[in-house]
């Protein structure tokens, strides 16, 4: 599993609770430019639409070794693929838990495109603050150790 693109504002913005794994519908330029690695996750996240879930606002640019493809939107909404039965429990969370679904990282898995998101709760700005503070301290105490 090679993963291709990884959202890493995910873990900062967000405490993932569990993670989960489903197929994107892609035609197949983007499926090329994807595994040339020509995808950004930035500001995009999962849509629930008619009890259906979709990847909205990744950037996927048309590959450039293929024609020209007539109103291709980079950043249009692609469906993701799971079991009715996953999609029904992760609407009733994320609907009563106040919960957020985020995309983590795009990767393939033989000759497939997946994408891991998670269900994840908001971190409060004073949380983000306190992990880097812990961050930088810790680097502060590997160099003093280093150092001696």
């Amino acid at each position: 599993m090679a993963t291709i693109a990884r959202n890493k504002r995910a873990n900062f913005d967000y405490k993932i609770l569990e993670k989960y794994e489903a197929g994107l519908v892609l035609t197949g330029q983007e499926v090329k430019s994807i595994k040339t690695g020509h995808v950004s996750f930035k500001e995009s996240f999962v849509t629930i639409h008619n009890h259906e879930l979709y990847l909205t606002n990744t950037y996927i640019p048309p590959y450039i070794h293929a024609g020209t493809m007539a109103n291709y939107d980079p950043t249009h909404s692609r469906k993701l693929l799971l079991k009715k039965v996953e999609i029904k429990r992760l609407i009733g969370k994320a609907r009563t838990q106040g919960l957020t679904l985020v995309p983590i990282r795009l990767y393939t898995k033989r000759r497939l495109v997946k994408l891991e998101f998670g269900l994840g709760k908001g971190k409060k700005e004073y949380d983000k603050r306190e992990k880097i503070r812990k961050r930088e301290d810790e680097r502060k105490a590997r160099r003093t150790l280093k150092n001696y």
